[in-house]
């Protein structure tokens, strides 16, 4: 009964994201009631095995009393805290100065935000402010790459590149401009690396010809681009394309709202190939999801020159929650667990296991490519292998699999183009992600025997 009555109150009044409204008043909500480890229960008692980490964030797990202390002794001690007219908080500061410690390089500098978007928003705003003081007011085109995402906000919304988040919104801006993805399944040079990196360089550098080198301000990228697909680059594609930016004087921002925080392995994604960006971005796994809170890493060269434009002025850009006491309390306890807890290395273990389990997938009849990066992997469904033929649109892929997964006691993220996407929590044990592949295996076995899917196999 009760469950009956949040989903009707659900339907009556809450706006979910990334929904259709009519299509979610159809459906009804899937009221998640509790969890622990990588296990979610839903309102019903079914148990699900978690293999997407809530989205993408919870990083460490569901269910740490050490995050669940720190939050409430915060709370009892100090709620909150502005970090307006130079107060702050102890659990601010703290995790400032342990985030610029562990960040690549130079990127001593931290504002922190409620999440990933207004992230990207604030990177968007001190480097309009930074080409100000320095004497460049006219570096104010922005460029990033197709299928990448860079939040839903209305100015990063136009960094997106995707189309949903463009329709019925008025973006993308006319100073927001993009290249082509690295897509090395579908890439049109083909799979080689040194091929794939030279032609994304190349695009680049015409891009910034074309607009004007004078005028480009910022080149975005997720070292792995998580929202499009989870399209891994080529070893090598982010230090060519952070290289490629310095000589032309383009700021460089490494979006690591999805890869930092064990998701790949290192703390920073960033640390992978060695390089040091401009800005780094930071949310989800920051607080692996159990309160909001992201941050803008940034680099000693631009906050001083920021800093030296600025004088005794002050900047107008401040959010009231930036620095949170009890967000930044949770960040620091798992900040713990990542580090003293083992939880980094337990992912780079359990990442290694999920990509060879999914890999062992490949010859399944759907399975067109499989790829990954730590605990971060999709594996992308085609109905011609040969052809890279995708599923067709009758068949629904993003509503069906999730469906079926769900089914099956597995969350996971379905994309629209057929394929799906992994980032389960870092705490996994060898056990889970076996029985994740397994239920995966279940789902491609019934999408299979999908009329839509079997009709595309045989053109009938």
């Amino acid at each position: 009964m009760l469950s009956n009555s949040l989903v009707e109150l659900d339907r009556q009044h809450l706006i979910h994201p990334l929904a259709s409204p009519r299509g979610h008043e159809r459906s009804g909500v899937r009221v998640l009631a509790s969890a622990k480890g990588a296990t979610l229960t839903d309102g019903e008692g079914h148990r699900l095995l978690d293999g997407f980490a809530g989205l993408w964030c919870v990083n460490a797990g569901y269910g740490h009393e050490s995050v669940v202390e720190a939050a409430a002794e915060q709370m009892r001690r100090l709620p909150y805290a502005t970090g307006y007219f130079d107060m702050g908080s102890e659990p601010a500061i703290r995790l400032a100065a342990e985030l610029a410690e562990r960040a690549p390089g130079d990127l001593d500098h931290v504002y922190f935000t409620l999440g990933g978007s207004d992230a990207v928003d604030s990177t968007i705003r001190f480097i309009r402010y930074y080409n100000h003081a320095r004497g460049t007011p006219q570096k104010d085109q922005f460029i990033s790459l197709a299928q990448g995402f860079h939040g839903s906000s209305t100015a990063g919304a136009g960094l997106t590149a995707l189309p949903g988040f463009h329709f019925g919104f008025g973006v993308p801006f006319d100073w927001q401009h993009k290249i082509s993805s690295h897509y090395v399944y579908r890439n049109p040079v083909g799979q080689d690396p040194a091929a794939i990196i030279a032609a994304s360089v190349a695009e680049l550098r015409a891009k910034v010809e074309e607009l004007g080198a004078e005028r480009v301000a910022a080149f975005y990228a997720e070292p792995i681009q998580g929202s499009g697909g989870v399209l891994v680059p080529p070893a090598g594609w982010m230090k060519a394309m952070a290289e490629a930016c310095r000589e032309m004087d383009i700021l460089f921002v490494a979006d690591e709202v999805i890869t930092a925080f064990g998701r790949t392995g290192p703390l920073f994604a960033s640390e992978d190939e060695g390089i040091v960006p401009d800005f780094i971005t930071v949310a989800k796994g920051l607080t692996s999801g159990y309160a909001p809170l992201g941050a803008v890493l940034m680099a000693d060269h631009v906050y001083q020159a920021i800093a030296d434009g600025a004088g005794e002025a002050l900047i107008g850009h401040g959010y009231t929650y930036s620095g949170h006491p009890v967000s930044a309390a949770v960040g620091l306890a798992v900040l713990r667990l990542y580090e003293d807890g083992g939880l980094l290395e337990n992912g780079r273990k359990a990442g290694a296991r999920l990509m060879a389990g999914l890999h062992g997938l490949s010859d399944h009849p759907l399975v067109g490519d499989v790829r990954g990066r730590g605990m971060l992997a999709a594996i992308e469904l085609v109905t011609d292998k040969a052809a890279k033929t995708p599923l067709p649109a009758a068949a629904e892929a993003s509503r069906r699999i999730f469906d079926r997964a769900y089914r099956a006691g597995l969350i996971v993220r379905a994309f629209a183009n057929g394929a799906i996407g992994f980032a389960p929590p870092l705490c996994c044990t060898p056990e889970e992600i076996d029985e994740m592949v397994a239920r995966t295996l279940r789902v491609l076995d019934e999408t299979l025997d999908d009329p839509d899917v079997r009709s595309a196999m045989t053109g009938a």
